[in-house]
Protein backbone atom coordinates (compact mmCIF):
# COMPACT_ATOMS: atom_id res chain seq x y z
CA UNK A 1 0.00 0.00 0.00
CA UNK A 2 1.31 3.42 -0.91
CA UNK A 3 0.74 6.52 1.20
CA UNK A 4 0.96 10.09 -0.02
CA UNK A 5 2.45 12.17 2.76
CA UNK A 6 2.53 15.45 0.84
CA UNK A 7 -0.88 17.07 0.61
CA UNK A 8 0.41 20.33 -0.79
CA UNK A 9 3.65 22.10 -1.67
CA UNK A 10 3.58 25.60 -0.20
CA UNK A 11 7.05 26.82 -1.22
CA UNK A 12 9.51 25.58 -3.80
CA UNK A 13 12.83 26.87 -5.09
CA UNK A 14 14.48 24.58 -7.65
CA UNK A 15 17.93 23.48 -6.60
CA UNK A 16 17.45 24.79 -3.07
CA UNK A 17 14.43 23.98 -0.92
CA UNK A 18 10.84 22.86 -0.61
CA UNK A 19 8.16 23.25 2.06
CA UNK A 20 5.21 20.86 2.13
CA UNK A 21 2.27 20.14 4.39
CA UNK A 22 0.59 16.93 5.48
CA UNK A 23 -2.74 17.27 7.29
CA UNK A 24 -3.08 14.34 9.66
CA UNK A 25 -6.63 12.98 9.88
CA UNK A 26 -8.08 10.37 12.21
CA UNK A 27 -9.60 8.80 9.08
CA UNK A 28 -6.17 7.56 8.01
CA UNK A 29 -6.10 3.80 8.26
CA UNK A 30 -2.72 3.44 9.95
CA UNK A 31 -3.83 5.57 12.93
CA UNK A 32 -6.37 2.94 13.99
CA UNK A 33 -3.62 0.71 15.40
CA UNK A 34 -0.95 3.27 16.22
CA UNK A 35 -1.75 3.53 19.09
CA UNK A 36 -5.19 2.47 20.36
CA UNK A 37 -6.47 5.30 22.55
CA UNK A 38 -3.56 7.58 21.56
CA UNK A 39 -3.33 7.84 17.77
CA UNK A 40 -0.10 9.37 16.48
CA UNK A 41 1.57 9.48 13.09
CA UNK A 42 4.07 6.58 13.08
CA UNK A 43 7.72 7.60 13.06
CA UNK A 44 8.35 5.74 9.82
CA UNK A 45 5.61 7.85 8.19
CA UNK A 46 7.24 11.01 9.50
CA UNK A 47 10.50 9.94 7.86
CA UNK A 48 8.62 9.06 4.68
CA UNK A 49 7.19 12.59 4.63
CA UNK A 50 10.78 13.92 4.60
CA UNK A 51 11.65 11.49 1.80
CA UNK A 52 8.63 12.43 -0.31
CA UNK A 53 9.17 16.17 0.08
CA UNK A 54 12.85 15.77 -0.84
CA UNK A 55 11.96 13.63 -3.86
CA UNK A 56 9.55 16.30 -5.16
CA UNK A 57 12.31 18.90 -4.82
CA UNK A 58 14.75 16.67 -6.70
CA UNK A 59 12.24 15.92 -9.48
CA UNK A 60 11.46 19.61 -9.93
CA UNK A 61 15.15 20.58 -9.84
CA UNK A 62 16.03 18.04 -12.53
CA UNK A 63 12.85 18.51 -14.60
CA UNK A 64 11.65 14.96 -13.90
CA UNK A 65 14.72 13.47 -15.59
CA UNK A 66 14.49 10.22 -13.58
CA UNK A 67 11.51 7.92 -13.20
CA UNK A 68 12.56 6.33 -9.93
CA UNK A 69 13.83 7.95 -6.74
CA UNK A 70 14.47 5.81 -3.67
CA UNK A 71 15.75 6.28 -0.15
CA UNK A 72 19.36 5.19 0.19
CA UNK A 73 20.02 6.35 3.74
CA UNK A 74 18.59 8.35 6.64
CA UNK A 75 21.21 9.85 8.95
CA UNK A 76 21.08 11.81 12.21
CA UNK A 77 17.42 10.91 12.59
CA UNK A 78 15.67 12.54 15.56
CA UNK A 79 12.08 12.25 16.71
CA UNK A 80 11.19 15.22 18.87
CA UNK A 81 7.41 15.36 19.13
CA UNK A 82 4.19 13.50 18.38
CA UNK A 83 2.00 14.33 15.39
CA UNK A 84 -1.64 13.76 16.30
CA UNK A 85 -4.86 13.83 14.25
CA UNK A 86 -6.03 17.35 13.49
CA UNK A 87 -2.46 18.65 13.30
CA UNK A 88 -0.44 19.66 10.25
CA UNK A 89 3.08 18.38 9.71
CA UNK A 90 5.04 21.06 7.85
CA UNK A 91 8.14 19.65 6.17
CA UNK A 92 11.06 21.72 4.93
CA UNK A 93 13.84 20.07 2.96
CA UNK A 94 16.95 21.69 1.55
CA UNK A 95 19.50 20.27 -0.85
CA UNK A 96 22.80 19.78 0.95
CA UNK A 97 24.77 17.98 -1.78
CA UNK A 98 23.77 17.10 -5.36
CA UNK A 99 25.85 14.37 -7.02
CA UNK A 100 25.53 12.31 -10.19
CA UNK A 101 23.64 9.35 -8.71
CA UNK A 102 22.53 10.57 -5.31
CA UNK A 103 21.47 13.68 -3.46
CA UNK A 104 21.66 14.58 0.24
CA UNK A 105 19.00 16.72 1.92
CA UNK A 106 18.53 18.27 5.34
CA UNK A 107 14.90 17.81 6.32
CA UNK A 108 12.75 18.82 9.26
CA UNK A 109 9.09 18.33 10.07
CA UNK A 110 7.38 20.71 12.48
CA UNK A 111 3.99 20.90 14.16
CA UNK A 112 2.82 24.27 15.46
CA UNK A 113 6.38 25.58 15.08
CA UNK A 114 7.88 22.76 17.19
CA UNK A 115 10.26 20.20 15.67
CA UNK A 116 8.69 16.74 15.34
CA UNK A 117 11.32 15.00 13.19
CA UNK A 118 14.62 15.84 11.52
CA UNK A 119 17.17 13.93 9.47
CA UNK A 120 19.68 13.98 6.67
CA UNK A 121 18.12 12.09 3.80
CA UNK A 122 20.13 10.51 0.97
CA UNK A 123 18.14 9.71 -2.17
CA UNK A 124 19.30 7.84 -5.24
CA UNK A 125 17.71 8.11 -8.66
CA UNK A 126 17.62 5.94 -11.76
CA UNK A 127 15.74 5.33 -14.94
CA UNK A 128 14.58 1.76 -15.30
CA UNK A 129 15.72 1.72 -18.95
CA UNK A 130 19.33 2.09 -17.78
CA UNK A 131 19.15 -1.43 -16.36
CA UNK A 132 16.67 -2.83 -18.88
CA UNK A 133 16.14 -0.98 -22.18
CA UNK A 134 12.78 -2.73 -22.56
CA UNK A 135 11.47 -0.58 -19.68
CA UNK A 136 11.82 2.75 -21.50
CA UNK A 137 8.02 3.02 -21.95
CA UNK A 138 7.56 2.33 -18.24
CA UNK A 139 9.91 5.23 -17.46
CA UNK A 140 7.83 7.50 -19.71
CA UNK A 141 4.58 6.42 -18.05
CA UNK A 142 5.99 6.91 -14.56
CA UNK A 143 7.31 10.39 -15.35
CA UNK A 144 3.98 11.40 -16.92
CA UNK A 145 2.12 10.21 -13.81
CA UNK A 146 4.55 12.02 -11.51
CA UNK A 147 4.11 15.24 -13.49
CA UNK A 148 0.32 14.91 -13.06
CA UNK A 149 0.67 14.39 -9.31
CA UNK A 150 3.04 17.34 -9.06
CA UNK A 151 0.53 19.60 -10.84
CA UNK A 152 -2.09 18.60 -8.26
CA UNK A 153 0.01 19.48 -5.21
CA UNK A 154 1.91 22.55 -6.47
CA UNK A 155 0.29 25.70 -7.77
CA UNK A 156 3.23 27.80 -8.88
CA UNK A 157 2.71 31.49 -8.09
CA UNK A 158 3.97 32.28 -11.60
CA UNK A 159 1.55 29.87 -13.29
Amino acid sequence: MKFSLVDRIIALEAGKSITTVKNVSLAEEYLQDHFPGFPVLPGVMMVESLVQASAWLLRHTEDFRFSTITLKQAKALKFNNFVTPGKTLTVTSTIHKLEETECTFKGEGTVDGQSAVSARIVLQRINLRDRNPGLAKTDEMLVARLREQFAQIWNSPTA
